[in-house]
């Protein structure tokens, strides 16, 4: 599910787990709900041992359900609904022992980045050494390849949204809304292009503003911003509902 909606909140705390070590209490960490959905895999690169490329994110909420996959590179993370205390489990093939979480990750919190740099006994290090995520070349330059292509396929889509059009957005796991169209273009501080719709119901997340930049100008919960993939344009009326078919 790509980018449902920016929600209004700057940071987020989650507890990340990962599937080689599920019996380890799991670690807090803070991330910007601003980034993107590869750069916050490559942050989860040092605290988990994962590769950007291969790993799986999963959300689930306080309560322990399962809410989604983060799935899309492309999307904001605070375009999924991730909300504090919730917790973020890391599938994937890791590179560390287990007992990486009574290590690095207890002293990356003590120590200055300055002061991590040095060291050559970290995951930075372990990951540098290795030729692992981000510090492997030939990795990232297909990660890059790939990223690429999707970003021409999302201009495709997005060619075909107008401003002013009636549209359907359709998320995964999320009910579906009906919209116009009021913003076709990219987002400041975020990769790729995105749909800003006003909503005919207040079942958005803002008022056409994002990180306190405007793109257009609605009421407030009836805004939202969505990926290309997600919209749907088309013939879509506002739905009326008769009241006298309600008790």
């Amino acid at each position: 599910m790509e980018g449902v909606h920016v929600l209004t909140q700057d940071f987020i705390n989650v507890h990340i787990t990962k599937s080689d070590n599920e019996g380890v209490p799991p670690i807090e960490r803070r991330f910007n709900k601003g980034i993107t959905v590869l750069d916050f895999k490559t942050k989860l690169e040092l605290v988990t041992g994962g590769t950007a490329s291969t790993m799986k994110l999963k959300v689930y909420d306080n309560k322990n359900n399962f809410l989604c996959d983060i799935d899309n590179d492309t999307a904001l993370l605070g375009s999924y609904p991730i909300d504090d205390g919730m917790r973020i489990h890391v599938i994937d093939k890791f590179a560390l022992v287990q007992d990486f979480y009574d290590t690095d990750s207890a002293e990356r919190f003590k120590l200055s980045e300055e002061e991590y740099e040095k060291k050559s006994d970290t995951l930075r290090s372990f990951l540098q050494k290795n030729k692992l995520g981000k510090y492997n070349a030939e990795e990232m330059a297909k990660m890059k390849e790939q990223q690429e292509k999707e970003l021409e396929e999302e201009a495709k889509l997005a060619e075909s949204v107008l401003v002013g059009a009636r549209c359907e957005v359709r998320v995964p796991s999320q009910p579906t809304r009906r919209a116009t169209v009021r913003y076709n273009g990219p987002l400041e501080g975020t990769k790729g292009l995105w749909i800003g719709v006003q909503y005919d119901e207040p079942r958005g997340k803002n008022d056409g503003s994002v990180n306190g930049k405007r793109y257009f100008t609605c009421p407030p919960k009836y805004g939202g911003f969505v990926k290309p993939v997600y919209v749907t344009v088309g013939d879509f009326p506002e739905e009326s509902f008769d009241l006298e078919d309600e008790i």
